[in-house]
């Protein structure tokens, strides 16, 4: 079964474009239950979240849409979520054909799905990197980011995450391939370094590296320090419910992405430094190679639901914010108050 179901693919596990990296003739990983799972119920998994993402991002677009002439700055990151996660969607329906299958879409479009997975990752962590860092500038310091006066700043962040994405998705639109494996015998869509002989190993190490410290680890260092911050600032200022009802939608978003993104991002880590060019893996199907390549495309696919998680806590949002517009407000009275927006309106100020 593939496990080359993202932006950030294994290089199709066989490596067998370089003879340098060995593997057990008697490990092949497509038996019994791993059949099944990845010939059923994975494309299945697939169908399933990509009706569930479209349906939770339409709604989400829809709200926005209705509500755009009082968008906050957390409104329009949301908008662009809603947008990264739907890039991600659309290609689900490629995966789950070749995971019954192979790839049959050719080398053009195997390069534009698995550089929209890439796309789609960056944009996320990158836009909630924005949300903590403009909430907690808003909430601990008082200080605003983006103001009603300048809105092209909130567009202009934006489109430069867009940027920055694509740019760092280089690497999929130049090594991914449509190619034959021959130990599965079937056509992936997979990074292919034939041309690069033994510094294939170095341009896989850097472009993993790459993505571990830019694309997960600095980010994810941005955000669990600016909540942290907001959660020790708003145990402090805020009272009641405004205070529990803020705390658990600021943890509610992180924790979502942390637990779908984190054992993707550890199991790839795993997988980075494993292997060498030269060495043979050891283990058999069940405690080797294969064993990480099953987690892998379990993990990943997790990663994959958090598209369709995150228009859920998006709409509970906007439904907590429709059932009582004050929840998420209070009036800036006091000198320094706990909690400002960044697009501030008149009497008070937004939580989120």
């Amino acid at each position: 079964m593939d496990l080359d179901l993202g932006g950030i693919f294994l290089e199709n596990s066989t490596y067998n474009y370089n003879e340098d990296y060995v593997y057990k003739e008697d490990c092949s990983p497509e038996d019994g239950v791993g059949v099944r799972f990845g010939t059923v119920f994975l494309p299945m998994l697939y169908y399933l979240t990509l009706v569930l993402g479209l349906v939770g991002n339409g709604l989400v677009l829809v709200v926005l849409v209705q509500r755009r002439w009082s968008w906050s700055v957390t409104d329009i990151f949301i908008l662009h979520l809603g947008l990264a996660d739907t890039l991600l969607l659309v290609t689900l329906p490629l995966w789950a054909v070749q995971a019954t299958g192979e790839w049959s879409f050719g080398t053009t479009l195997c390069k534009i799905t698995g550089a929209m997975f890439t796309i789609n990752f960056y944009c996320s962590i990158f836009l909630l990197a924005c949300i903590s860092l403009d909430r907690y500038l808003s909430m601990v310091h008082a200080v605003q980011m983006y103001s009603r006066r300048k809105p092209w700043m909130v567009q202009a962040s934006c489109l430069s995450v867009w940027l920055l994405s694509f740019l760092l998705s280089i690497p999929d639109w130049h090594f991914l391939e449509s190619v034959r494996d021959t130990r599965r015998d079937k056509v992936e869509c997979v990074h292919n370094y034939p041309s690069l002989s033994q510094s294939w190993f170095d341009w896989r190490l850097a472009s993993r590296l790459l993505y571990h410290t830019v694309g997960f680890l600095l980010p994810s260092a941005v955000l669990l320090f600016c909540y942290s911050c907001i959660l020790l600032r708003l145990q402090r200022g805020s009272q009641g419910l405004q205070k529990q009802r803020a705390v658990q939608v600021i943890l509610a978003l992180v924790l979502v992405f942390f637990l779908c993104w984190t054992p993707y991002n550890i199991i790839l880590m795993v997988d980075t430094f494993q292997g060498r060019p030269g060495e043979p893996v050891s283990g058999s199907c069940e405690n080797g190679r294969t064993a990480l390549e099953n987690s892998l495309v379990v993990t990943f696919t997790l990663a994959c639901l958090h598209a369709c998680l995150n228009p859920v806590l998006h709409l509970g949002l906007f439904c907590l914010r429709l059932w009582n517009p004050d929840l998420f407000t209070r009036q800036a009275t006091c000198p320094r108050p706990a909690v400002v927006n960044s697009l501030e309106t008149a009497g008070a100020v937004e939580i989120l």
